[in-house]
Protein backbone atom coordinates (compact mmCIF):
# COMPACT_ATOMS: atom_id res chain seq x y z
CA UNK A 1 0.00 0.00 0.00
CA UNK A 2 1.22 3.09 -0.65
CA UNK A 3 2.06 5.70 2.36
CA UNK A 4 -0.13 8.61 3.11
CA UNK A 5 1.44 11.82 2.24
CA UNK A 6 -1.22 13.87 3.67
CA UNK A 7 -0.64 12.76 7.57
CA UNK A 8 0.40 15.22 9.56
CA UNK A 9 3.87 16.24 9.18
CA UNK A 10 6.93 17.23 11.00
CA UNK A 11 8.27 19.96 9.44
CA UNK A 12 7.80 22.60 6.86
CA UNK A 13 10.32 24.32 4.64
CA UNK A 14 10.65 28.46 4.66
CA UNK A 15 12.35 29.20 1.43
CA UNK A 16 13.39 32.28 2.94
CA UNK A 17 14.57 35.83 1.21
CA UNK A 18 17.27 34.10 -0.89
CA UNK A 19 18.87 31.15 -1.82
CA UNK A 20 22.46 32.53 -2.84
CA UNK A 21 25.34 31.81 -0.14
CA UNK A 22 27.24 35.30 -0.27
CA UNK A 23 24.04 37.25 -0.11
CA UNK A 24 22.80 34.68 3.00
CA UNK A 25 25.72 35.79 5.20
CA UNK A 26 24.70 39.82 4.41
CA UNK A 27 21.10 39.31 5.42
CA UNK A 28 22.18 37.36 8.56
CA UNK A 29 24.14 40.55 9.57
CA UNK A 30 21.56 42.81 8.35
CA UNK A 31 18.91 40.87 10.15
CA UNK A 32 20.77 40.43 13.72
CA UNK A 33 21.35 44.46 13.50
CA UNK A 34 17.59 45.22 13.16
CA UNK A 35 16.78 42.90 15.89
CA UNK A 36 19.31 44.60 18.34
CA UNK A 37 18.30 48.02 17.35
CA UNK A 38 14.51 47.33 17.74
CA UNK A 39 15.01 45.35 20.79
CA UNK A 40 17.16 48.28 22.65
CA UNK A 41 15.43 51.00 21.39
CA UNK A 42 12.14 49.74 22.58
CA UNK A 43 13.40 48.81 25.92
CA UNK A 44 14.73 52.21 26.56
CA UNK A 45 11.17 53.71 25.42
CA UNK A 46 9.80 50.94 27.83
CA UNK A 47 12.54 51.87 30.68
CA UNK A 48 12.16 56.05 29.81
CA UNK A 49 8.61 56.28 30.67
CA UNK A 50 8.92 54.09 33.74
CA UNK A 51 11.35 55.85 35.34
CA UNK A 52 10.23 59.70 34.37
CA UNK A 53 7.15 60.27 36.65
CA UNK A 54 6.27 62.90 34.21
CA UNK A 55 5.29 60.58 31.46
CA UNK A 56 3.01 58.49 33.61
CA UNK A 57 0.01 59.64 31.93
CA UNK A 58 -2.29 57.66 29.93
CA UNK A 59 -0.40 58.42 26.21
CA UNK A 60 2.75 57.35 27.56
CA UNK A 61 1.29 54.06 29.38
CA UNK A 62 -0.22 52.91 25.41
CA UNK A 63 3.09 54.06 24.22
CA UNK A 64 5.02 51.60 26.79
CA UNK A 65 2.70 48.84 25.82
CA UNK A 66 3.23 49.41 21.87
CA UNK A 67 6.59 49.31 22.49
CA UNK A 68 6.80 46.41 24.62
CA UNK A 69 4.38 44.80 21.55
CA UNK A 70 7.15 45.76 18.95
CA UNK A 71 9.71 43.56 21.05
CA UNK A 72 7.60 40.27 20.79
CA UNK A 73 6.42 40.89 17.30
CA UNK A 74 9.81 41.12 15.90
CA UNK A 75 10.87 38.24 18.17
CA UNK A 76 8.44 36.20 16.85
CA UNK A 77 10.09 35.85 13.35
CA UNK A 78 13.46 37.27 13.43
CA UNK A 79 15.44 34.77 15.70
CA UNK A 80 14.67 31.96 14.11
CA UNK A 81 14.99 33.59 10.53
CA UNK A 82 18.44 33.91 12.24
CA UNK A 83 18.93 30.43 13.59
CA UNK A 84 18.18 29.02 9.64
CA UNK A 85 20.84 31.84 7.96
CA UNK A 86 23.27 31.06 10.27
CA UNK A 87 23.19 27.02 9.93
CA UNK A 88 22.03 27.15 6.17
CA UNK A 89 19.09 25.11 6.98
CA UNK A 90 14.92 25.95 5.98
CA UNK A 91 13.35 23.75 8.18
CA UNK A 92 10.80 24.29 11.01
CA UNK A 93 8.46 22.19 13.11
CA UNK A 94 4.93 21.78 12.75
CA UNK A 95 4.71 23.29 16.54
CA UNK A 96 7.08 26.34 15.58
CA UNK A 97 4.84 27.14 12.51
CA UNK A 98 1.59 27.16 14.18
CA UNK A 99 3.50 29.25 17.45
CA UNK A 100 4.97 31.73 14.83
CA UNK A 101 1.26 32.32 13.25
CA UNK A 102 -0.67 32.48 16.76
CA UNK A 103 2.00 34.80 18.61
CA UNK A 104 2.61 36.74 15.11
CA UNK A 105 -1.45 37.18 15.04
CA UNK A 106 -1.45 38.15 18.33
CA UNK A 107 0.63 40.92 18.55
CA UNK A 108 -0.24 42.74 15.21
CA UNK A 109 -3.59 43.05 16.56
CA UNK A 110 -2.19 44.37 19.33
CA UNK A 111 -0.35 46.82 17.53
CA UNK A 112 -3.09 47.92 15.53
CA UNK A 113 -5.66 48.18 18.90
CA UNK A 114 -3.00 50.28 20.58
CA UNK A 115 -2.56 52.96 17.66
CA UNK A 116 -6.25 53.39 17.76
CA UNK A 117 -6.17 54.25 21.60
CA UNK A 118 -3.65 56.36 21.60
CA UNK A 119 -5.52 58.45 18.48
CA UNK A 120 -8.33 58.20 21.01
CA UNK A 121 -6.63 59.59 23.87
CA UNK A 122 -5.09 62.47 21.75
CA UNK A 123 -8.53 63.32 20.78
CA UNK A 124 -9.37 63.85 24.46
CA UNK A 125 -6.80 65.82 25.20
CA UNK A 126 -7.21 68.15 22.79
CA UNK A 127 -10.94 68.29 22.09
CA UNK A 128 -12.15 67.81 25.59
CA UNK A 129 -9.23 68.37 28.47
CA UNK A 130 -11.63 69.27 31.10
CA UNK A 131 -12.54 65.92 31.18
CA UNK A 132 -9.55 64.04 29.82
CA UNK A 133 -8.06 62.90 33.30
CA UNK A 134 -11.65 61.68 34.54
CA UNK A 135 -12.25 59.25 31.21
CA UNK A 136 -8.82 58.47 30.68
CA UNK A 137 -7.65 57.13 34.69
CA UNK A 138 -5.26 54.83 35.36
CA UNK A 139 -8.11 51.54 35.70
CA UNK A 140 -10.01 52.32 32.49
CA UNK A 141 -6.84 52.23 30.79
CA UNK A 142 -5.13 49.14 32.55
CA UNK A 143 -8.66 47.57 31.70
CA UNK A 144 -8.60 48.43 27.97
CA UNK A 145 -5.24 47.10 27.34
CA UNK A 146 -5.96 44.04 29.45
CA UNK A 147 -9.21 43.52 27.44
CA UNK A 148 -7.51 43.77 23.84
CA UNK A 149 -4.99 41.25 24.92
CA UNK A 150 -7.53 38.78 25.80
CA UNK A 151 -9.14 39.38 23.08
CA UNK A 152 -6.31 38.94 20.69
CA UNK A 153 -5.03 35.80 22.08
CA UNK A 154 -8.36 34.25 21.93
CA UNK A 155 -9.32 35.09 18.36
CA UNK A 156 -5.63 33.63 17.27
CA UNK A 157 -6.35 30.47 18.82
CA UNK A 158 -8.95 29.97 16.83
CA UNK A 159 -7.28 30.35 13.49
CA UNK A 160 -4.67 27.88 14.89
CA UNK A 161 -7.46 25.18 16.45
CA UNK A 162 -8.89 25.54 12.30
CA UNK A 163 -5.06 25.02 10.79
CA UNK A 164 -4.53 22.05 12.98
CA UNK A 165 -7.63 20.18 11.37
CA UNK A 166 -6.08 20.80 7.69
CA UNK A 167 -3.36 18.45 6.11
CA UNK A 168 -0.38 19.28 4.44
CA UNK A 169 1.84 16.84 1.96
CA UNK A 170 5.37 16.36 2.57
CA UNK A 171 8.10 18.50 2.24
CA UNK A 172 5.98 21.46 1.63
CA UNK A 173 7.73 24.66 1.26
CA UNK A 174 6.22 28.08 2.57
CA UNK A 175 7.36 30.68 -0.02
CA UNK A 176 8.42 33.23 2.88
CA UNK A 177 10.58 34.06 5.43
CA UNK A 178 8.26 32.88 8.27
CA UNK A 179 4.95 31.37 8.65
CA UNK A 180 2.37 33.95 7.73
CA UNK A 181 -1.03 32.51 8.21
CA UNK A 182 -1.85 33.50 4.47
CA UNK A 183 0.92 31.48 2.97
CA UNK A 184 0.88 28.55 5.26
CA UNK A 185 -3.31 27.96 4.27
CA UNK A 186 -2.01 28.67 0.29
CA UNK A 187 0.71 25.30 0.74
CA UNK A 188 -2.63 22.86 2.22
CA UNK A 189 -3.72 20.31 0.22
CA UNK A 190 -7.38 20.70 2.34
CA UNK A 191 -10.55 22.72 2.00
CA UNK A 192 -9.52 25.78 3.60
CA UNK A 193 -12.60 27.40 2.66
CA UNK A 194 -13.86 27.68 6.52
CA UNK A 195 -10.50 29.14 7.49
CA UNK A 196 -10.44 31.96 4.07
CA UNK A 197 -13.70 32.70 5.52
CA UNK A 198 -12.53 33.11 9.16
CA UNK A 199 -9.55 34.82 8.04
CA UNK A 200 -11.01 37.49 5.30
CA UNK A 201 -13.93 38.81 8.25
CA UNK A 202 -11.27 38.86 11.34
CA UNK A 203 -9.04 40.84 8.67
CA UNK A 204 -11.52 43.27 7.96
CA UNK A 205 -12.67 43.84 11.56
CA UNK A 206 -9.47 44.43 12.73
CA UNK A 207 -8.48 46.87 9.82
CA UNK A 208 -11.37 48.59 9.50
CA UNK A 209 -12.20 49.06 12.75
CA UNK A 210 -9.31 50.56 14.42
CA UNK A 211 -8.11 52.75 11.10
CA UNK A 212 -12.30 54.29 11.34
CA UNK A 213 -11.38 54.79 15.14
CA UNK A 214 -8.29 56.63 13.71
CA UNK A 215 -9.60 58.52 11.16
CA UNK A 216 -12.67 59.56 13.47
CA UNK A 217 -10.17 60.63 16.22
CA UNK A 218 -7.88 62.69 13.72
CA UNK A 219 -10.60 64.45 12.07
CA UNK A 220 -11.97 65.59 15.51
CA UNK A 221 -8.45 66.89 16.27
CA UNK A 222 -8.49 68.56 13.18
CA UNK A 223 -11.77 70.07 13.22
CA UNK A 224 -10.95 71.48 16.78
CA UNK A 225 -7.44 72.45 15.45
CA UNK A 226 -9.13 75.07 13.50
CA UNK A 227 -11.00 76.28 15.72
CA UNK A 228 -7.96 77.89 17.54
CA UNK A 229 -6.94 81.04 17.52
CA UNK A 230 -4.07 80.94 19.13
CA UNK A 231 -0.96 79.36 16.68
CA UNK A 232 1.22 78.42 19.62
CA UNK A 233 -1.62 76.49 21.27
CA UNK A 234 -2.27 74.96 17.42
CA UNK A 235 1.49 74.09 17.20
CA UNK A 236 1.63 72.21 20.45
CA UNK A 237 -1.61 70.22 20.01
CA UNK A 238 -0.27 69.11 16.63
CA UNK A 239 3.20 68.03 18.02
CA UNK A 240 1.55 65.22 20.08
CA UNK A 241 0.16 64.09 17.58
CA UNK A 242 3.05 63.90 15.31
CA UNK A 243 4.51 61.03 16.18
CA UNK A 244 1.80 59.09 16.03
CA UNK A 245 0.92 59.89 12.67
CA UNK A 246 4.49 58.69 11.23
CA UNK A 247 3.98 55.30 13.45
CA UNK A 248 0.21 54.85 12.19
CA UNK A 249 1.08 55.73 8.36
CA UNK A 250 4.20 53.47 8.47
CA UNK A 251 2.23 50.34 9.76
CA UNK A 252 -0.89 50.77 8.01
CA UNK A 253 0.94 52.11 4.18
CA UNK A 254 3.07 48.54 4.83
CA UNK A 255 0.59 46.47 6.09
CA UNK A 256 -1.99 47.27 2.91
CA UNK A 257 1.53 46.59 0.90
CA UNK A 258 0.97 43.06 2.40
CA UNK A 259 -2.95 43.02 1.48
CA UNK A 260 -2.33 43.99 -2.19
CA UNK A 261 0.36 41.75 -3.03
CA UNK A 262 -1.18 38.99 -2.17
CA UNK A 263 -4.04 39.54 -4.50
CA UNK A 264 -1.46 39.83 -7.36
CA UNK A 265 -0.40 36.62 -8.58
CA UNK A 266 3.20 35.53 -8.38
CA UNK A 267 4.00 38.26 -6.10
CA UNK A 268 6.30 36.30 -3.38
CA UNK A 269 8.61 38.60 -3.73
CA UNK A 270 6.64 41.70 -3.27
CA UNK A 271 4.43 39.84 -0.13
CA UNK A 272 8.03 39.37 1.80
CA UNK A 273 9.23 42.95 0.73
CA UNK A 274 5.67 44.36 2.20
CA UNK A 275 5.98 41.77 5.13
CA UNK A 276 9.31 42.82 5.85
CA UNK A 277 8.38 46.85 6.10
CA UNK A 278 5.33 45.60 8.49
CA UNK A 279 7.04 43.28 10.26
CA UNK A 280 10.65 44.23 10.85
CA UNK A 281 10.77 47.60 9.98
CA UNK A 282 8.24 49.46 11.38
CA UNK A 283 8.93 47.94 14.97
CA UNK A 284 12.36 48.74 14.12
CA UNK A 285 11.59 52.76 13.62
CA UNK A 286 9.02 53.12 15.94
CA UNK A 287 11.10 54.29 19.20
CA UNK A 288 13.33 56.52 16.64
CA UNK A 289 10.61 58.09 15.68
CA UNK A 290 8.57 59.08 19.11
CA UNK A 291 12.26 59.78 20.68
CA UNK A 292 13.07 62.14 17.69
CA UNK A 293 9.68 63.57 17.34
CA UNK A 294 8.79 63.87 20.81
CA UNK A 295 10.62 66.11 23.93
CA UNK A 296 9.10 64.55 26.89
CA UNK A 297 10.72 61.20 25.72
CA UNK A 298 13.65 62.90 24.37
CA UNK A 299 14.32 63.98 27.77
CA UNK A 300 13.49 61.06 29.35
CA UNK A 301 15.99 59.44 27.22
CA UNK A 302 18.67 61.72 28.22
CA UNK A 303 18.17 61.43 31.69
CA UNK A 304 18.34 57.78 31.47
CA UNK A 305 21.44 57.51 29.61
CA UNK A 306 23.28 59.89 32.25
Amino acid sequence: MEPDNNTLIAEFLILGLSDEAKLQSVLLGLFLSMYLVTVLGNSLIILAVSSDSHLHNPMYFFLSNLSFVDICFISTTIPKVLVNMHSQKKDISYIECLTQVYFFNTFAGMENFLLTLMAYDRYLAICHPLTYTIIMNPQLCALLVLMLWVFMLWLSLIHVLLMIKLNFPRGTEIPHFFCELDQVLKVSNSDTHINNIFVYVTTSLLSVIPMTGILISYSQIVSSLLRMSSTLNKYKAFSTCGSHLCVVSLFYGSGLGVYFSSSVEHSTKRRMVASLMYAVISPMLNPFIYSLRNKDVKGALGKLLT
